[in-house]
């Protein structure tokens, strides 16, 4: 398993370096800057000697070779640049939205897992049934409502109508319940579709007849045998799901002005902060890897199937 591990850590720098290369070129062909943004901001009328000298100092005016190398020397170190916009290191911006990002992700998958799985044994277990129809039903509204629409639906009913809970913020527990709903519910949508038919196929498999003509139960059937056969076909899925949770929505973290990653990030595209874009890109593909890279390590810890074709390479 090592070797493998070793070998998914060689794609990974193959990835990111890639990336890197895609996000800063882009970038740097883009028109206009941070520089011109600071500008606009301060109500300057631009001159184009005030923004060549701007340019000269953050070193903006310099090749693409060697404005490329030089920020990559500063990932090597752990500095992914600074930010005009903001006057503040990259590190710093994100290091400061992360906690938020982080408590928002959890909580959000924890409600999606909570809503997903339940429903999808049912539907499953009650297959074309009165039951699987209306969960069906139900999930098929979820995956077609824009979780954006789905928020602001949220906000006027327990925000502005019911005042319940803040419409904006994310300081206290009230202010997380809403963008968690949104992610949650919304996510966990696609998640009842998808067990429900990994468990409906393992329900008609001969060996549940096989079980059943044993004695045991349904129950037990399905919580011993039926679940942990189908999770393997879900916990990709699920991995990849909390990956992007990590990497925060931007849409929802804007909607209910969640001070997280994802809102940073379209701060930094509006803004044209390129150097809290690139961090923000290299943070994602970071994410994306190792969270793909633990999921294959959890598959092989649960299916020896894969253990053994591993082995064998």
């Amino acid at each position: 398993m090592g070797r493998q591990i070793g070998q998914r850590l060689i794609s990974l720098v193959i990835i990111l370096f890639g990336l890197s290369i895609l996000t800063f070129g882009l970038t740097f062909l883009l028109p206009s800057g941070p520089v011109e943004q600071v500008i606009e901001k301060m109500g300057i009328t631009p001159d184009p000697e005030v923004i060549a000298e701007l340019k000269h100092e953050y070193g903006f005016d310099q090749p693409f070779l060697v404005q490329y190398m030089n920020w990559l020397k500063g990932v090597f170190r752990g500095d992914l640049g600074f930010s005009v916009i903001n006057n503040d290191s990259v590190n710093a911006i994100l290091s400061r939205r992360l906690p938020n990002t982080v408590r928002l992700a959890s909580v959000s998958f924890a409600l999606m897992v909570l809503i997903a799985f339940p429903l999808g044994i049912l539907s499953a277990v009650f297959r074309n049934r009165t039951a699987d129809y209306v969960i069906r039903f139900m999930s098929f509204i979820g995956v077609s409502i824009p979780n954006f629409w789905f928020g602001m639906i949220l906000i006027w009913v327990l925000g502005v109508r019911l005042r319940l809970l803040p419409v904006s913020g994310s300081i206290g527990w009230k202010s997380l319940v809403m963008p968690a709903l949104t992610l949650g519910v919304t996510n966990s949508a696609y998640y009842v579709r998808r067990i429900r038919a990994v468990m409906s196929e393992q329900l008609s498999e001969e060996y549940i007849s096989g079980l059943r003509s044993r004695g045991l139960s349904d129950r037990r059937i399905i919580m011993t045998h039926v679940l942990p056969n189908s999770l393997l076909a879900v916990i990709t899925m699920l991995g990849m799901s909390f990956g992007s949770l990590l990497g925060g929505t931007m849409i929802v973290e804007t909607i209910f002005s969640w001070n997280g990653i994802g809102k940073a990030a379209m701060e930094a595209v509006t803004g044209r902060d390129y150097a809290l874009v690139q961090g923000y890109v290299l943070w994602m593909g970071c994410i994306y890897v190792l969270v793909n890279l633990l999921v294959d390590i959890i598959d092989q810890f649960l299916d020896p199937r894969i253990r053994r074709a591993m082995s064998s390479r």
